[in-house]
């Protein structure tokens, strides 16, 4: 299947006068609804890796973009959008997460050999029930009505908002938001997780926004893309051992008989506080 990566953004105010956030909207949130239903349809086809991995980033950035359009929605429905965006994400994430793991083993061949044919099993029935909740829903009604729904809601607004001003200001917020949260993981016990993975959820609504407004924001952005890029390397790759612990854990019974599965869980055990250390290690330079 050959996916567009990039759409031309629709433009409707006059070449003379500065775009309203309002106006602009729809330029933004209309290329993503079409990746995220590109790959909710491609996921039905193929169950290549990629392919889930693409959609849950598809629906992130739509639920980072709904979030920076908040003061401008309605707070019940937009609340509503973001909560099916996660749920759609999560159902993605069924599957995905039992990728993450087995690329993780498959870098240790020789700890999880007898665990591989049970893992790929449980990849196969997640990718049954991811397929079966995605098709359930109807991906494609529901996002195309998302997008109608907010932007006729916009448009019909007596007030406009200049989008330069607009996006400066939910940048803004969301940078306050990152600083906060890093503050609190240098602080954070070094077994509080949680703290570190809220560092990495605003670090990647950031830099989703950037992507968005980056044209119309004032100053450069370069410095704060390049911390942003360090912080999504260290502390998603800090994500993945802990979410492929739990999954282990929670899956014990399953794969009891496969395979030595209490010396991958020492393995992850003892990569999880080694990534943990790195994480800690890059705050402290920020």
């Amino acid at each position: 299947m050959n996916r567009k990566n990039d759409k031309e953004p629709a433009d409707s105010t006059p070449a003379d006068e500065a775009p309203s956030a309002q106006t602009a909207f729809a330029s933004y949130a209309a290329p993503l609804v079409d990746h995220a239903i590109e790959y909710a349809n491609a996921v039905r086809e193929d169950a290549s890796p990629e392919d889930f991995h693409q959609l849950r980033v598809s629906l992130r950035r739509l639920r980072s973009l709904w979030w920076a359009f908040q003061p401008l929605l309605d707070e019940g429905e937009n609340t509503r959008q973001r909560a099916l965006y996660k749920y759609l994400a999560t159902a993605a994430g069924k599957t995905r997460d039992w990728d993450i793991l087995i690329e993780l083993l498959a870098q240790e061949s020789g700890i999880a050999r007898g665990l591989t044919p049970t893992l790929e099993n449980a990849r196969g029935d997640a990718l049954a029930t991811s397929r079966e909740t995605l098709s359930n829903a109807d991906v494609k009604h529901l996002l195309r009505e998302a997008l109608s729904s907010a932007t006729r809601e916009l448009n019909t607004a007596h007030e406009r908002v200049p989008l330069g001003k607009f996006a400066n200001q939910r940048v803004a917020a969301s940078e306050r938001t990152l600083k906060k949260r890093m503050k609190r993981a240098r602080h954070a016990k070094r077994s509080n997780y949680t703290a570190f993975h809220d560092v990495r959820k605003a670090g990647k609504k950031l830099r989703y926004l950037l992507e968005f407004f980056g044209p119309v924001l004032k100053g450069g952005r370069k410095r704060t893309v390049k911390r942003l890029k360090q912080i999504q390397k260290r502390f998603g790759t800090l994500n993945d051992i802990v979410a492929s612990e739990m999954l282990l854990r929670d899956n014990a019974a399953l794969l009891a008989a496969s395979g030595d599965t209490d010396a991958v869980l020492q393995w992850l055990k003892k990569e999880r506080k080694r990534r943990m250390r790195s994480a800690a290690g890059l705050l402290r330079t920020l």
